[in-house]
């Protein structure tokens, strides 16, 4: 069964950056569409981002793009979230997820359909 783990995830104070990963053990990610959620406390699951399987393609919530990018490495089994100028309202537990649904264009798959979920990781954007 595939595996996610996140990481990257830490303390950050508005403006900062990070860089989350997304590793993939057991399978290869090169036929899943994959993609980033967060959860804030008594907020529900929200999507972030996704990106295709050969990461021609990617899309973005509103309240990320131009901020963060999305991106993949296949030989290395890897996805990114790179993540600019944070805001507190970013803060919240980050996920990646993977599906062997077909994404091409258009809006994200929400969280039902992703069969596969990591553990999360952690990030808190605070002065």
């Amino acid at each position: 069964q595939l595996q996610l783990v996140e990481s990257g995830g830490g303390l950050v104070q508005p403006g900062g950056s990070l860089r989350l990963f997304c590793a993939a053990s057991e399978f290869t990610l090169d036929t899943y569409t994959i993609g980033w959620f967060r959860q804030a406390p008594g907020k529900e699951r929200e999507g972030v981002s996704c990106i295709s399987r050969q990461g021609r393609s990617t899309n973005y919530a509103d309240s990320v793009k131009g901020r963060f990018t999305i991106s993949r490495d296949n030989a290395n089994n890897t996805v990114y979230l790179q993540m600019n100028t944070l805001k507190p309202e970013d803060t919240a537990i980050y996920y990646c997820a993977a599906t062997k649904k077909l994404w091409l264009f258009g809006k994200c798959m929400p969280p039902p359909d992703y069969e596969y979920w990591g553990q999360g990781t952690q990030i808190t954007v605070s002065s």
